[in-house]
């Protein structure tokens, strides 16, 4: 498994990602998650339309119910637009956030049954079994368009510069 050193910070200290780097221009690898229902999510759901991938660490931290609770209410104002965030978060874990703070515009996924997601994007956090955050917006055709890994793990995204590329497709 490919590993990606310094590429990233969490809490100042640099941290080794596992997983396969991606950048613009690279198609979108198709993986796996459980949705709140504990069904599996594949990348197939979501073809032909535009796409924003959301990886927090968890959701139960301030930055990340931020950032999520930020592209639920952006969701409803792009047109042929999924947005999926996902953590190593129990799915119910995601179903209480959800219900708590009306999240209802996303989807929400789980990676901690074999970390398929975060190896196909690049994002395990060595050692510690969570996703570093970051932001990936991919076309209609699959192929990524954005990429924003988040330099410092607990410091926010920039999500205008991902809406800016979504809107821009």
């Amino acid at each position: 498994m490919e590993q990606t050193k310094d590429l990233v910070t969490f809490g100042g200290n640099p941290v080794t990602l596992i997983g396969h780097h991606l950048e613009v221009g690279d198609l979108a690898p198709n993986f796996h998650a459980q949705k709140t229902d504990l069904s599996m999510f594949t990348m197939d759901e979501v073809k032909g339309k535009k796409v924003i991938i959301s990886a927090v660490p968890s959701i139960d931290t301030g930055v990340c119910e931020a950032q999520t609770r930020r592209f639920n209410k952006e969701a409803d104002q792009l047109e042929n637009t999924v947005i999926l965030t996902i953590s190593c978060d129990l799915p119910f874990a995601h179903s209480r956030f959800c219900a708590s703070e009306g999240i209802e515009n996303l989807i929400m996924l789980s990676d901690h049954l074999d970390l398929d997601f975060a190896h196909h994007y690049g994002l395990e956090i060595e050692g510690l079994r969570l996703l570093s955050r970051a932001i990936f917006v991919i076309d209609e055709k699959g192929v990524i368009q954005y990429v924003e890994y988040v330099k410092e793990v607990t410091n926010h995204p920039d999500y205008d510069k991902a809406l800016e590329a979504v809107k821009a497709l």
